[in-house]
């Protein structure tokens, strides 16, 4: 876990951005999240973590949820959570439905994780976002350290 805490003071933070990116090489395959807290356009916190074997669709669900526990150390009220997944951020949205069997539970999860804040909207922004892009270099650099991991058995 890589965390880069820049404000001691989170107890007065009642808004946040959550920038969220998964990958999976192969689908399924490999997967890994990477998760941005930002304040006022300076990065609080981030994180990536390697999570075994996931679609990239779940690996955005789980981006987004792991973005949403950061959210209450926090102690935020208003969450903006903003992803490259349309598809995910729609799902979210309540504007598409979630088909998908695999992706049921963890939309349910996401869910249930939002009731604890205020308010929590959802955005999809394409990669060109300087947030979305250090979002998925994270979720990469986890891809990554899992090869060299498995290098160095």
């Amino acid at each position: 876990m890589e965390s880069k805490s820049k404000n001691k003071k989170t107890s007065q933070i009642t808004q946040i951005n959550i920038y969220t990116d998964g990958a999976s090489r192969g689908n399924p395959g490999p997967a890994g999240i990477g998760i941005l807290a930002v304040k006022n356009n300076k990065i609080l916190y981030e994180d990536k973590e390697q999570i075994g074997k996931h679609t990239n669709n779940e690996a955005e669900y789980k981006a987004i949820k792991k973005g949403l526990q950061l959210a209450k150390r926090y102690k935020a009220q208003k969450i903006t959570v903003t992803s490259d997944s349309e598809l995910v951020t729609k799902q979210l949205k309540g504007e598409y439905q979630v088909k998908a069997p695999n992706l049921q539970p963890l939309h349910q999860e996401v869910k249930k994780k939002e009731k604890q804040f205020k308010e929590v909207k959802y955005q999809h922004r394409k990669r060109n976002n300087k947030y979305i892009q250090r979002a998925d270099e994270l979720a990469n650099k986890a891809l990554d350290q899992r090869k060299t991991n498995k290098n160095t058995r």
